[in-house]
């Protein structure tokens, strides 16, 4: 059989998706799993393997976006060698964010803002140049991201149930319904701990919060736009120092993960740091592209249009 497809795969830190791309830009094969980072996933390794099983017999190239990549010599190499043994043809592994700003972008210069389980932000510049910033991991760094902000939103709770916060805004009745627990200062503390005692992954179940920290923010909470706030705050820095250390204080800057979906969070790093660039590609996009450039492929304008549109079709954009 004459292998004609193009494997990418977009492995973060709270999913991992894999497509088999057609020539034609159309998608063979659409996958998802877990996250497959392994410095917060045991189980990387079984998640890629299965993800990608049955995929050689077609695939001519692939590039993997892999959390976690470039970011620890003895990781790093551990991934290497689990992808070489997993995929026998021709393929590329770049970090994450890398393959995010590629997509963003097209492979042109910019910025590209993640917030997703973790932060980072990866720069591109005119002359080819790349720099990152962020990206240290939940221990010490991940500001802005959707753990952090579910940490952060853990911690007021707990602050405000023994007192040492005021409870603004009824946040402790608020965030407690949208968990399912009971109302109550008491009755909510003691579903809190059964919450923690419970936890076997604590980063991707804290960084779900996120997102219903984000509904509240939305509804006006006024505690919720505060950690949004502080979020986009430290977000911004991201690119701040980019722009410094790239010598180009006017680079574009555009956006990927879960977390960045929230119009608050967008606008209030956009009060910073200008008006963001719409992603050309989504990040699987990203890795697209550079599988079918590692194909040989033709990914001019008519291509992209297409597979911006399979995208779309997909429900990725």
């Amino acid at each position: 059989m004459q292998k004609t497809d193009i494997v990418a795969v977009d492995g973060g830190g709270t999913k991992t998706l894999l497509l088999r791309v057609r020539p034609d830009a159309t998608i063979a094969v659409m996958r998802k799993a877990g996250g497959s980072n392994p410095f917060d996933v045991p189980e990387w390794r079984e998640v890629i393997t299965a993800l990608y099983a049955g995929q050689d017999e077609y695939c001519c190239a692939a590039a993997f976006g892999m959390a976690g990549f470039g970011e620890s010599g003895r990781l790093s190499g551990e991934l290497a060698q689990a992808l070489s043994a997993t995929c026998s043809a021709p393929h590329v592994i770049h970090n994450d964010v890398d393959m995010a700003c590629r997509g963003a972008f097209l492979n042109g210069p910019g910025i590209l803002l993640l917030s997703g389980t973790g932060s980072m932000a990866w720069g591109l510049d005119a002359s080819g140049r790349t720099g990152r910033v962020g990206g240290w991991g939940s221990l010490f760094g991940d500001e802005g991201s959707a753990y952090w902000i579910g940490r952060c939103a853990l911690s007021r709770l707990a602050q405000s149930l023994d007192g040492r916060m005021p409870d603004r805004d009824g946040f402790v009745a608020r965030f407690a319904a949208q968990q399912g627990w009971p109302t109550t200062p008491e009755a909510c503390g003691a579903a809190l701990q059964e919450w923690y005692a419970n936890l076997i992954e604590p980063r991707p179940v804290v960084a779900a919060l996120a997102a219903d920290i984000g509904r509240l923010a939305a509804e006006g909470c006024a505690v919720s736009v505060a950690i949004f706030e502080d979020a986009a705050s430290h977000l911004a820095r991201h690119i701040h120092a980019l722009r410094d250390r790239m010598g180009a204080p006017d680079l574009a800057w555009s956006y990927a993960g879960g977390t960045m979906r929230s119009e608050i969070l967008r606008e209030a790093v956009s009060r910073q740091c200008g008006l963001p660039c719409e992603p050309g590609l989504p990040p699987i996009g990203g890795a697209v592209l550079v599988a079918a450039a590692k194909a040989g492929w033709n990914t001019d304008a008519s291509f992209v249009a297409r597979l911006s549109s399979t995208l779309a079709e997909a429900g990725l954009n």
